[in-house]
């Protein structure tokens, strides 16, 4: 059993907060029952090391087993050292190491997608995350991040995915330019959610075609140049008072609505 938390095994996986680290090392952290179980249930290839208090191994024989058909072995440690080495303050007794296992942008397009979101300078890891959780919901085919956008191996956004991360391809690190030039060869129209553009309500029957969203930053939005890349612009109408609508909020409705037009269409 791991009991020091100042060793240097622990220190090398609580590092894995830092991007520094993950990039270094191509790693990442993950935290809690749920994204051990979602890992281990669709991607136990890029698991590296599972460490375990063995209060939780016996409140979750499942993780237990799922390991064990994996080929992994669980290492117990103390609470002490869980909570050295995580990122959450509660990370629930599980703490894992998984390789980092992005898909390609040419991987993306090749497969013929009918449905991708594309995120713009995302800074906010609790907004990525949760879109990539609504994409993963949606059954969009994939999600694009480009280089300004905030790391999707950040413990924060690993965490607001509750597994999604492990359930559809993710690209990263990508031009923007070269992504709407990759979409539009594969025959995918690029749609921006902008709160200047067209009235979405009169533009939905397009959404049955395969469509990229592309969204932008919380705070500024898209920028010019990066509008002038998509096909069209799309704004969410705001019947109530509200001053606008949170940008993972949003993402979500556009997905889905989008999702609703194209198994209508079906």
């Amino acid at each position: 059993m791991l009991e020091n938390p100042r060793s240097p095994r622990v220190r090398a996986v609580a590092k894995l907060t830092k991007r520094s680290a993950r990039q270094e090392t191509g790693l990442f952290l993950l935290e809690g029952p749920q994204a051990a179980r979602e890992a281990l249930a669709y991607r136990p290839d890029t698991l590296v090391e599972i460490f375990a208090t063995p209060t939780a191994m016996e409140r979750h024989p499942d993780i237990r087993e799922a390991s064990r058909e994996a080929g992994l072995d669980i290492e117990f440690t103390t609470e002490a050292v869980l909570d050295a080495m995580a990122d959450t303050v509660t990370p629930q007794g599980i703490v894992a190491v998984a390789r980092q296992s992005p898909t390609s942008l040419r991987d993306v397009f090749a497969a013929s997608p009918r449905l991708v979101a594309i995120c713009e300078e995302v800074r906010d890891p609790g907004n990525l995350g949760t879109i990539i959780r609504a994409a993963d919901a949606a059954g969009a085919d994939a999600v694009v991040l480009t280089g300004r956008t905030v790391d999707p191996y950040n413990p924060k956004v690993v965490r607001a995915t509750t597994g999604s991360l492990f359930h559809l391809p993710v690209a990263v690190g990508v031009d923007l330019a070269t992504a709407v030039e990759r979409a539009h060869a594969a025959g995918v129209r690029v749609v921006a959610a902008d709160v200047g553009g067209g009235d979405f309500l009169t533009s939905r029957g397009i959404l049955a075609e395969p469509t990229a969203w592309l969204f932008g930053n919380e705070a500024r939005g898209l920028d010019e140049d990066a509008l002038a890349l998509a096909d069209l612009s799309l704004r969410l109408p705001i019947y109530g008072a509200a001053e606008s609508l949170n940008l993972a909020t949003a993402a979500s409705v556009c997905l889905y609505e989008t999702a609703f037009a194209q198994r209508a269409a079906d």
